[in-house]
């Protein structure tokens, strides 16, 4: 499954559903597709976000079980919703996901 986050501000961005429902886990929101946040609420969100997203920088890496692949962090993985929602926050918009 594929989860797409928009908003009038920032260009969409794709995300896998697993790692889009955990985002959406740390931004404080259930983890129903499709869904929304109003613009009052994006700045909450963003600060959810970015805390959960340090908080997880502090802990130790995990292994990676196969090897050949690298592991790609939730931080990086964040980046792109984290300047989405900064964009929704700055110009006041709604941020939707599907």
């Amino acid at each position: 499954m594929l989860v797409t986050f928009t908003t009038d501000a920032h260009a969409d961005i794709t995300m896998f559903g697993d790692v889009a429902l955990a985002m959406l886990k740390m931004m404080g929101h259930s983890a129903t597709v499709p869904g929304a946040i109003l613009a009052a609420d994006v700045p909450v969100a963003l600060s959810r976000l970015t805390a959960a997203i340090d908080a997880e920088k502090a802990s130790p890496p995990v292994e990676d079980k196969d090897g050949d692949e690298p592991v790609v962090s939730m931080a990086n993985r964040a980046l792109p919703l984290i300047n989405l929602l900064t964009a929704a926050a700055k110009a006041g918009c709604n941020v939707m996901w599907k």
